[in-house]
C-alpha cells in the first residue's frame, strides 16, 4: 500500500486538487482503534479478553484507558480501567487497513459501503465496527462476547473532501451519495 501511495495516489491527488508542493499531499498518518468497555467495571476479565482479541486482529498489544473523572450514576470512579486503545503506524497500519478493506468488510452481510457521516471536518474519518468477529485471523475460542470498536483514520488532509478522496484511493468503499 505504501508503494501504491507513492507511485499512483500522490499523482492523482496532486492533479485533482491542484497541489503544487508534494509535501502538501494528504497522507494517512495513523489508525487509532478504540474500545469502550463499560462492563469492565463489573467483569475484569472482559478487558483481558478484548485485549487478546485486538492483539490478534492488529498484531499489536492494546493499551488500557482509564476514567478521567468519577460519575456516580454509572458507579464509576476516576482511574478505573474502562477501555482499550491501539495506535497503528507504518507497516502495521497498512496491514490492518488492507485486512479491513480486502477481507473484513466484504464479509459483512448486505454491505453497501461505509457511511459518509464519519468525517470530522479536518479530513479524519471514524468508522464504527459492530463486531470483531468479521476479522478471519481472530480465533473464535478467544471470543467470549461480540463487541464492537471504532477505528479512526487520521490523515493530513485539510478538509473532508481531500480526506475522503485519499481513503477512496486507498480502497475504502464509501456508500453511494443519495441524490
Amino acid at each position: 500500500m505504501q508503494k501504491d501511495y507513492n507511485d499512483t495516489i500522490i499523482k492523482k491527488l496532486t492533479d485533482e486538487f491542484d497541489i503544487i508542493n508534494v509535501m502538501a499531499v494528504p497522507k494517512l498518518v495513523k489508525i487509532v482503534i478504540n474500545v469502550g468497555l463499560g462492563e469492565a467495571l463489573k467483569e475484569k476479565k472482559s478487558l483481558e479478553s478484548m485485549s487478546a482479541q485486538l492483539a490478534a486482529i492488529t498484531g499489536q498489544k492494546a493499551q488500557t484507558t482509564h476514567a478521567k473523572q468519577s460519575i456516580s450514576t454509572f458507579k464509576l470512579r476516576a482511574g478505573e480501567a474502562i477501555g482499550l486503545k491501539i495506535t497503528l503506524r507504518g507497516k502495521r497500519m497498512y496491514e490492518f487497513f488492507t485486512k479491513l478493506v480486502a477481507i473484513a468488510l466484504p464479509r459483512v452481510r448486505d454491505f453497501r459501503g461505509v457511511p459518509l457521516k464519519g468525517f470530522d471536518g479536518r479530513g479524519n474519518y471514524t468508522l464504527g465496527v459492530r463486531e470483531q468477529t468479521m476479522f478471519p485471523d481472530l480465533d473464535y475460542k478467544l471470543v467470549d462476547k461480540v463487541r464492537g470498536f471504532e477505528a479512526t483514520f487520521v490523515t493530513t488532509a485539510p478538509n473532508n473532501a481531500q480526506g475522503k478522496r485519499l481513503l477512496e484511493l486507498f480502497g475504502l468503499p464509501f456508500e453511494k451519495e443519495k441524490k
